[in-house]
């Protein structure tokens, strides 16, 4: 999309209504009171908003509205601790240290009851240099308790005036995500594009895409209206979802040897012009996003007829000289494919929608995660082996001492608040995480402190002041989920300004904030280092047993089919998700190790490869799949059983290399389809699958290699042993 679109794209979006929400739940009560010359109720209610409304996150209504009612009541609980216990210094450090380690642990359940948790330890941190009277405690409680209230009544009422909004936002940005895959994919056909870059892209890309389609899913199917009422609306919404998610797969099932692509065909004009067609896609999803996002039907910008015949002109002159061209008339299939996909999205309109059918909504609503609150779960991570467990106490641990000492020598009490601030905000599970937040926090920090005291020292007129404020803080919160840096600089500014308000020197308190940034980060940097820290580079090896069981029981599915099992496509979907979820943890852990310390990265190369060889493996298994299903299953022999069977083998010989886990049991299949012998005149479609077969078994031989090439732990060496001897002697 061109930038005047793109601006637009960014108001009609979900960032910018979230932006809005919390600054109309901010800024209007300090308004008001204000008018009333009540400036501390005015920032009391506006915080008690300001608390719910970063709770709200995206998600289906009934979960939105139970992680702000959860909020709610959990923060003024918080608050009606910490200011009866606020007379004494070792009672408070106590306190803090037991709800910071409760709160932290939240995590185990699910990210909204993280962010409600996180909500918590602020009001704690808010609270703590609060000393007040009896009977101002209740009025200050009201306060905040209304503030809440007004937030939930803005966001409740938002989600009843327009129902469907939300779901507009967040499909059209999931189509957006998927035409950056797609163009990710494009990059496969430029010489000049890195493959193991580009691949790493990829993963990045895919976990984004399923993330937000996953967030789809919750309010599609988990809220009362969408498809199960008449609104033709969310029929609507449902139908382009799931031709959305068909086109994702379709882009994700065409997996080649882009390296044996470029080496055969790198000669020819060719693959630019496959580039050029699926870059046009890709723009083509954009503009559809661009029209769902603005709340209008899309029409169609392109013609792909033109581009699919010139294609198809170009393969056939290759074809003249006696090249293969197999691979490149499936590309050029794949391509009409995602057309045709595209044009039955356009061709939906509101007056054209029918009844979903009850067995395609029961079908989705297999794919939806059901994060319930489960206690035994909570009971299970108290252990050190627990990386919520080992934050949850760094977090108790730094923000109980830092209060403490900070305390004792003496430090200003909203220095005492910004510095335990900071370190809330930076400290995170993994060193990686925290070290890119603390740079963040602190570069936005200083540059918005510099541009926040030259607007106080400069502007005097208070409308205009007043203004920026609100664009600081609208621009801020809407970009919170955008670009963090960014958020952090426009933060700051508003933070002076509103601090100008009340008489207090602008540039002395930009001094103050950036050094007390400086010193929260500084600690937050230390302890994550220091206390139970959590190295990605010690931990990974659950996440590839959990990716190659994965890929393993996603394999499976094949001989189901080959056996004369009844195989839904939900099922084969089912598992094509246990392998995106596991790719996305595998990909994110990988990433985290990329950014600990270099004496730390020990196997960095290692993993890079397993994670690129993986996803070249699931993407592979996903068109063999794809093949099985549609397929008549006679042209499928023995020796294509065998082939099979040899690539399960070496995948739980994989397994078997890694510590085992009892979360994520495993079973090898024992039983494999009898099929006919292969006769002497094989058919095409037959060669071909043999082809591919061969393909997935040097790359489950090569994952097998880099798994090999790790060191193992102690106990793991029996296993190793007992699974298979001479490849234990080779250690």
């Amino acid at each position: 999309m061109n930038r005047t679109k793109e601006i637009s794209h960014f108001f009609f979006s979900q960032y910018f209504a979230e932006g809005l929400k919390i600054t109309l739940g901010c800024i209007v009560p300090v308004l008001i009171c204000v008018s009333f010359g009540q400036m501390q109720a005015g920032t009391l209610i506006s915080f008690g908003a300001l608390l719910v409304g970063l709770s709200d996150t995206p998600g289906a209504p009934s979960h939105r509205r139970l992680g702000m009612i959860s909020t709610a009541a959990l923060t003024l609980l918080t608050y009606i601790i910490i200011v009866n216990i606020n007379f004494s210094l070792s009672l408070t450090t106590i306190t803090i240290a037991l709800l910071s380690f409760i709160f932290s642990m939240f995590a185990v359940f699910n990210a909204r009851a993280a962010t409600v948790g996180s909500m918590c330890v602020l009001m704690m941190l808010f609270s703590v240099r609060e000393e007040l009277r009896p009977e101002d405690i209740w009025i200050h409680l009201a306060y905040i308790a209304t503030g809440g209230a007004w937030y939930m009544l803005i966001s409740m009422s938002m989600i009843q005036i327009r129902p469907y909004r939300i779901a507009q936002q967040e499909l059209s940005e999931s189509i957006r995500q998927v035409a950056d895959y797609i163009r990710l994919k494009g990059k496969f056909y430029d010489p000049r594009v890195n493959i193991d870059d580009n691949y790493l892209k990829l993963i990045d890309k895919q976990v984004e895409v399923n993330t937000h389609q996953q967030s789809l899913r919750d309010i599609l199917f988990q809220s009362k209206r969408s498809i199960k009422d008449t609104t033709k609306i969310g029929r609507y919404l449902t139908l382009v979802f799931t031709d959305i998610i068909d086109l994702f797969e379709l882009s994700m099932t065409t997996q080649y040897d882009y390296h044996a692509i470029r080496h055969s065909y790198g000669h020819t004009d060719l693959l630019p012009k496959i580039k050029h067609v699926l870059y046009k896609i890709a723009n083509e999803m954009d503009n559809m996003a661009y029209g769902l996002n603005a709340n209008r039907i899309p029409k169609p910008l392109f013609n792909f007829d033109a581009d699919i015949e010139s294609l198809r002109r170009a393969v056939e002159e290759i074809e003249k000289e006696g090249i293969n061209t197999i691979p490149l008339k499936k590309i050029i299939i794949n391509i009409r494919t995602m057309v045709k996909s595209l044009d039955s999205i356009y061709g939906y309109g509101l007056s054209k929608i029918s009844q979903i059918p009850k067995q395609e909504i029961d079908s989705a609503s297999q794919f939806i995660t059901r994060d319930q609150i489960d206690w035994k779960k909570f009971k299970s991570n108290l252990s050190l082996e627990s990386s919520v467990f080992r934050h949850a106490l760094r977090m108790a641990i730094v923000l109980s001492m830092t209060y403490l000492v900070l305390n004792l020598i003496n430090f200003n009490a909203n220095g005492i608040y910004w510095v335990l601030l900071t370190i809330m905000v930076i400290l995170k599970p993994g060193w990686g995480l925290t070290q890119e937040r603390n740079v963040q926090r602190l570069l936005g920090t200083v540059i918005g402190g510099i541009i926040g005291a030259i607007i106080v020292l400069t502007i005097h007129d208070e409308t205009i002041l007043f203004v920026l404020l609100v664009f600081f803080f609208l621009t801020a919160y809407s970009l919170f989920r955008v670009n963090y840096i960014v958020a952090v600089l426009f933060m700051t500014p508003y933070v002076l300004i509103m601090l100008s308000f009340n008489g207090q020197d602008s540039f002395d308190m930009a001094k103050e904030r950036i050094f007390d940034t400086l010193l929260g980060g500084i600690i937050a940097f230390l302890s994550n280092y220091l206390i139970f820290p959590n190295w990605d580079s010690t931990q990974f090896r659950d996440n590839m047993r959990n990716l190659l069981i994965a890929n393993y029981n996603y394999l499976t599915k094949a001989l189901q089919m080959l056996n004369g099992e009844e195989l839904t496509i939900t099922d084969y979907k089912l598992a094509r998700k246990e392998v995106y979820i596991a790719s996305a943890n595998m990909g994110s852990t990988f990433h985290r190790m990329l950014t600990e310390p270099k004496w730390r990265q020990k196997y960095t190369k290692e993993v890079n490869r397993f994670v690129i060889l993986s996803h070249i493996f699931s993407s592979h298994v996903a068109n063999f799949l794809v093949q099985v299903h549609e397929a008549d299953n006679s042209v499928y022999n023995k020796e294509h059983v065998r082939l099979l069977r040899k690539i399960l083998t070496e995948t739980d010989k994989t397994i078997a290399l890694l510590p085992q886990n009892e979360q994520h049991p495993f079973a090898p299949l024992n039983h494999y389809p009898e099929l006919k012998q292969a006769g002497e005149d094989e058919e095409e479609d037959s060669i071909l699958i043999m082809e591919q077969l061969q393909f997935l078994n040097k790359i489950a031989s090569d994952i097998y290699k880099v798994t090999q090439e790790l060191d193992h732990e102690p106990e793991n060496t029996q296993l190793l042993i007992k699974t298979n001897t001479k490849n234990a002697e080779s250690f």
